[in-house]
């Protein structure tokens, strides 16, 4: 499971603006966790350290996916919660070089 800075999911894309949308991508994307987290679990179960059958780079890389999938699932939820309170993106221009613009 090599990736590289080409890979599709480190392409920075823009979340859409529609709460229906976000909440489809939250379910499929807490689908691919559920599935991610059953396979990391498959893994550990079929380790046999008395054997020497060790998995630990395929659990690892696991790991990294499912957290990278809780936080595309967070960045989507707090999206959701920005459109219903009504706050804005931030203005292109602004400017976060000392931290957060809030």
């Amino acid at each position: 499971m090599k990736t590289s800075p080409d890979d599709s999911k480190f392409v920075e894309k823009r979340l859409p603006d529609d709460i229906p949308d976000l909440e489809t991508e939250i379910s499929e994307l807490t689908l691919e966790l559920e599935r991610v987290q059953k396979s990391a679990r498959e893994f550990l179960e079929a380790e046999d350290i008395k054997n020497g059958v060790y998995y630990n780079t395929e659990i690892f890389e696991l790991k990294q996916e499912k957290l990278r999938l809780e936080v595309d699932i967070k960045f989507r939820s707090n999206k959701i919660n920005r459109i219903n309170l009504g706050i804005d993106e931030l203005p292109s221009g602004e400017d976060t070089s000392n931290g957060f613009a809030f």
